[in-house]
């Protein structure tokens, strides 16, 4: 057996782990990447990028049939879903290069595409290779969790690590959960000329604002999909292409094609961590503030650290441990200034608290304020009014900000830098947002906190008669 000594061994090569291992070499420390499946991860291969680019297709096909509204003649798109997924593969293998092996290995990565398993506090084996690391940082992240419902496992089923190597457009797609998968994956096939149908246990996009969760569920209704809401699945049957699905509601569900998004579940099992005496639960790795574990020379980040789920958190942690384990600073991780997305049509974007998670912490020191996309001059005339803005405000500060609209993935990026550092509502009053544009909703909303404070003040309107008397 080969033997192999290192500074740093990152296990995992998605986002959190290549940054991880691009960070620490490009710095000087000595590095061993292991990977057992694609590099890139679940994100580059199975999640966000593919799923993005299934959704542009979808949009494209769901603009040519809505164009009426824009003095255009509408036409019912002829979709090649065979074409949309070869789409897919391509924007997957245009990004691929960026996280291929070569290039790490041109960083001085030793890069090992094999399974790790610990054998001692900071050692591995990986295939014919063992190591020993002063620090290791396991980054092996997530999977679909599978229910166990009585029947799935006599049913063929898809998860978002096989979805997109379907060629064939399903007829009718089942899809059990309600969360941000189920839903962006429901509104992309409804759009993309499918039947679609999705069934969950209990309220969709249950994380987020209800209002905002609500007006996504309406408006993928109004396109098509039908949406059960606390609707369990109690039994699977059938064969390809004619599945059922038995719910509490009596009704049973036929369709072509079952897609399974009911959470995800960590990439432990193979890594033996009780012999490295690394606690850990059914959500994953236990962690400290600093993303340590209970053995003081491992490391975990990203979905295996069973907190948030999210590329970029992934990669925000990845900056935690360059500065703790390479350079011996303090570094602790949080979460309030971590927005997430749902890519939805409206999308949904939150940072922070929500309405009622901020009225529960602190109660009536909250103010909200609000603005509406239809109160603003580009929505207007781009066609796209609905959905609004939220921000949760104490003391003058935004604690929380929810954003359900178009571009609301992008918009909240200004929010993620005010929470971040702390800003007040003050500052984005200052701020002049060029015109027009969606982003001017955050101006607007932030105006909307200070227009009672000006116009409904009977001080300000003393001072202003006061000084207007004086002038000459």
């Amino acid at each position: 057996m080969k033997h192999i000594k290192t500074d740093l061994l990152v296990v995992g090569a998605g986002s959190g782990g290549l940054s991880v291992a691009a960070g620490a070499a490009q710095m000087g420390a000595k590095v061993v990447l292991l990977e057992r499946g694609k590099m890139g991860g679940d994100c580059l291969n199975y999640g966000c990028v593919p799923s993005k680019a299934l959704i542009a297709s979808a949009a494209r096909a769901h603009q040519m049939a809505t164009a009426d509204a824009f003095g255009i003649k509408a036409v019912k798109p002829e979709v090649d879903y065979a074409a949309v997924k070869k789409r897919v593969a391509e924007v997957i293998a245009t990004i691929a290069p960026h996280d291929s092996q070569e290039r790490f290995e041109g960083f001085g990565i030793t890069v090992l595409r094999e399974e790790g398993c610990f054998v001692g506090a900071n050692r591995m084996v990986a295939g014919e290779t063992e190591i020993e690391a002063r620090r290791i940082v396991l980054a092996t992240g997530s999977r679909p969790a599978v229910p166990p419902i009585p029947g799935i496992e006599d049913v063929p089923y898809l998860t978002n690590e096989t979805l997109f190597d379907l060629q064939e457009r399903p007829e009718h797609l089942i899809i059990i959960g309600g969360g941000p998968i189920g839903l962006e994956m429901a509104q992309a096939h409804v759009r993309l000329g499918c039947q679609v149908t999705v069934l969950e246990a209990g309220g969709v996009l249950a994380k987020e604002d209800r209002d905002a969760a609500s007006l996504v569920a309406e408006t993928l209704r109004e396109e098509g999909v039908d949406i059960q809401e606390y609707t369990s699945a109690l039994r699977i049957g059938g064969e390809a292409g004619a599945l059922w699905v038995e719910t509490n509601t009596a009704r049973k569900i036929e369709g072509t094609h079952l897609l399974i998004a009911a959470g995800r579940q960590p990439n432990i099992e193979s890594l033996n961590l009780s012999e490295a005496g690394i606690d850990f639960s059914k959500t994953g790795i236990t962690v400290d503030e600093g993303l340590r574990t209970s053995n003081r020379k491992v490391y975990a980040i990203g979905d295996v650290a069973g907190g948030m789920q999210f590329t970029h958190v992934a990669g925000y942690h990845a900056g935690i441990i360059i500065r703790s384990a390479l350079l011996s600073l303090p570094a602790k991780a949080k979460t309030s200034h971590i927005p997430r997305g749902t890519y939805t049509a409206p999308e949904l974007a939150q940072i922070g608290m929500t309405e009622d998670e901020a009225r529960h912490a602190h109660g009536d020191d909250i103010e909200v304020v609000r603005f509406d996309y239809d109160g603003n001059d580009r929505a207007i005339a781009t066609g796209r009014t609905t959905g609004w803005i939220k921000v949760m405000v104490r003391k003058g500060r935004p604690v929380g900000a929810t954003i359900v609209g178009p571009d609301a993935g992008e918009i909240i990026n200004l929010w993620a830098m005010v929470l971040a550092n702390g800003l007040k509502m003050s500052h984005l009053t200052n701020m002049v947002s060029p015109y027009p544009t969606m982003g001017e909703i955050s101006k607007r909303a932030a105006g909307n906190y200070f227009s009672p404070r000006l116009f409904d003040n009977e001080i300000v309107k003393y001072v202003v008669r006061a000084v207007q008397a004086l002038l000459p």
